[in-house]
């Protein structure tokens, strides 16, 4: 059903009642600024663009504390990297105008930044080795595995809870589940599940460096990991059976002839002239090729992160922003994000790069418009190109929308 995304899942959350019944409930909670000085500290990244290079000199020492095999470092449990944030729109209304959009309600591009910031630091809050205050890993953003949404509307004047930890480990990867939550008649009610995964490289961010491993304690804990590594498993099958290195499945293949028969303009005479270059739209549909915006950024210093490269949660909300706007402009009224897929990073991006987006409607079934962003950087002085991310964002909008119809076999 359309919100079968509304079904949080139960064991995560019952998971982070355990983590918190221990702890005691005046304690004050961190905030987002806090979470970003943190990783400053726990990196030594420069606050000044300047310095930055002197900064990373700094962190090649730190290749003496890596670990030579994963079985040195000392194994970690689930509630080890249990974190929780506060995001206090409600009690501290000053910090309210960065995350509100024109609907008066939140910028959900503001909150995938968020979510970054905070699953890097869970990871590091996993991987802390006591007496070292700097962390000889550079723990960044590998993909976004899903988010799901069971709200339509984040409110702008009312606390947000960010939860979360590292569930799943491999020798130099973690998966990190994460939840928010918001504050609605005293009680936090469920907004969101997010699903990341981390990797860890040496300091200069050149090789994968080990992670501690982490041991599941209870029958809810096996269970999480568990799905873990099968999400891992899923992972490789998927990029195994990318159209890159196979042919389409005979299901695929009925189903791209189907749409090129529904296509094929029929009005011409007798059978032996119908031609594959006479096309006609079907009724209440629009060409692929004709649902597409484009965008363009400068990556400028402000947006760099604690490595020097371009805040992967800037990249995120640059990419959500611009598909909301594709699906905005096809389905001609607003729509509601209830779902995010498949973020792949596939290389860093460097400050001074041209950030070129670009966003296509790639599906659409009633109410619902799938949205596909291709992000690339090109190179002002060789002016290559190449790609660094594809986002996947599921809209519901207010209105059914056309069909989109492929014109070409890509």
């Amino acid at each position: 059903s359309a919100y079968r995304l509304c079904t949080m899942r139960k064991l995560p959350s019952l998971l982070a009642r355990t983590f918190t019944s221990g702890t005691s409930g005046s304690s004050v909670l961190p905030d987002m600024s806090e979470v970003r000085s943190r990783l400053r500290d726990i990196v030594g990244a420069s606050t000044n663009w300047r310095d930055h290079v002197q900064a990373m000199q700094e962190r090649k020492a730190l290749h003496t504390l890596l670990a030579k095999r994963q079985e040195d470092l000392p194994p970690r449990r689930m509630k080890d990297s249990y974190l929780e944030v506060i995001l206090p729109l409600g009690s501290q209304p000053e910090i309210r105008e960065k995350y509100l959009n024109v609907h008066n309600s939140v910028r959900f591009g503001r909150i995938l930044e968020d979510l970054d910031s905070l699953g890097v630091l869970i990871c590091y809050t996993h991987t802390k080795q006591e007496m070292q205050p700097r962390s000889p890993l550079s723990i960044v953003t590998a993909l976004v595995d899903k988010i799901n949404l069971c709200k339509k509307i984040i409110y702008p004047d009312c606390d947000i809870k960010f939860t979360g930890n590292v569930s799943w480990v491999g020798r130099t990867s973690m998966e990190v589940k994460m939840h928010m939550l918001q504050l609605h008649d005293g009680d936090y009610s469920p907004v969101l599940d997010a699903t990341f995964v981390m990797v860890a490289r040496d300091p200069e961010n050149k090789r994968p460096a080990f992670v501690n491993p982490v041991v599941p304690e209870t029958p809810e804990e096996e269970e999480i990991f568990k799905q873990g590594e099968l999400n891992k498993l899923k992972r490789v099958d998927f990029s195994t059976a990318s159209l890159l290195k196979m042919a389409p499945t005979a299901e695929e293949r009925n189903i791209i002839h189907d749409i090129f028969l529904h296509t094929l303009d029929t009005r011409q005479e007798g059978e032996g002239t119908v031609s594959f270059r006479s096309r006609k739209l079907p009724p209440n549909s629009v060409w692929m090729e004709d649902a597409k915006l484009k965008g363009l950024q400068i990556c400028h210093p402000q947006e760099r992160n604690i490595f020097n490269r371009i805040f992967g949660g800037f990249l995120m909300r640059k990419a959500f922003e611009l598909g909301w706007a594709t699906a905005c402009s096809y389905g001609g009224s607003r729509p509601f994000i209830i779902s995010v897929d498949d973020i792949m990073f596939q290389r860093p991006v460097e400050v001074g790069s041209l950030l070129l987006l670009s966003g296509q409607v790639c599906y659409t079934e009633k109410n619902y418009i799938q949205v596909r962003v291709h992000s690339e950087v090109c190179d002002a002085d060789t002016r290559e190109h190449q790609t660094t991310n594809i986002f996947h964002f599921t809209f519901i909008s207010e209105n059914e929308v056309p069909g989109v119809v492929p014109k070409t076999y890509g």
